[in-house]
């Protein structure tokens, strides 16, 4: 189980506003319901399966071309542990039971 945070921009849009590419990209989250989800203030963290995450990221960064964007950048982290199950959950609350 991988723990990834995505943040995909359209870039040379006219508009600074985004919320309607982020939107689609979410609408695309919303249709694979074998991995976990949220959204945050600065991008998207996804839980699952590390080549089906990528898999979703990949049709994710295809949502803003579809929606008029010219260019895309995407960014991705990877959290892949393997010693043990690691969730978003028990990374937060890990820290939180430090203070």
């Amino acid at each position: 189980m991988a723990i990834v945070q995505v943040s995909i921009t359209p870039i040379g849009t006219g508009n600074p506003s985004i919320s309607h590419y982020v939107a689609a990209c979410h609408e695309i989250l919303r249709g694979h319901p074998e991995v976990k989800w949220q959204l945050t203030p600065m991008g998207t963290i996804i839980e699952g399966d590390l080549a089906r995450v990528l898999e979703i990221i990949a049709l994710m960064h295809e949502a803003p071309f579809a929606k008029g964007a010219v260019r895309v950048s995407t960014l991705i982290k990877i959290d892949d542990r393997r010693d043990k199950l690691a969730t978003m959950e028990a990374k937060v609350r890990a820290v939180e039971d430090k203070f």
